[in-house]
């Protein structure tokens, strides 16, 4: 699995916004200037969050962005899902299935399922929330 540029992007700019939920909607300059992004890259991050109902926006001079729900409401596991092509640990690996012609005689092929199965379930586990307070992980 690798996260790209985007994918962590888009975990900062909803860590962003759910750190300031009193703001109302946030111009994307705004999120841009706090998080130290250009907004040429966040415009195509935004529009991948917003198309998956993550973000509302409102256009206008008090427009901009924020969340739909609450930070805990939301798994790190979803919002890379909608920015990244594939997090699975191998190019074979689409969307949990397998996508290879050598797939019937490869014994690693179950292996890697279980590996993309595990770390989907455990971004499904991380909140923003969690993100926000790091309690999950004190000890």
């Amino acid at each position: 699995m690798n996260v790209t540029s985007k994918g962590r992007y888009a975990l900062r700019v909803m860590l962003d916004l759910a750190q300031h939920p009193d703001d109302g909607y946030v111009s994307l300059k705004t999120i841009a200037d706090r998080c130290g992004y250009s907004m040429k890259y966040l415009e195509a991050i935004v529009g991948n969050l917003k198309r998956a109902e993550l973000l509302e926006s409102t256009r206008g001079k008090e427009g901009g962005y924020r969340l739909c729900r609450s930070p805990e409401k939301y798994s790190v596991g979803e919002i890379l899902r909608c920015i990244e092509d594939n997090l699975a640990p191998v190019s074979c690996i689409k969307a949990g299935s397998i996508d290879c012609d050598h797939a019937g005689e490869c014994m690693t092929v179950p292996m890697w399922m279980e590996l993309d199965e595990i770390t989907n379930s455990y971004l499904d586990t991380v909140t923003l929330l969690d993100l926000l307070t790091g309690d999950k992980w004190r000890k």
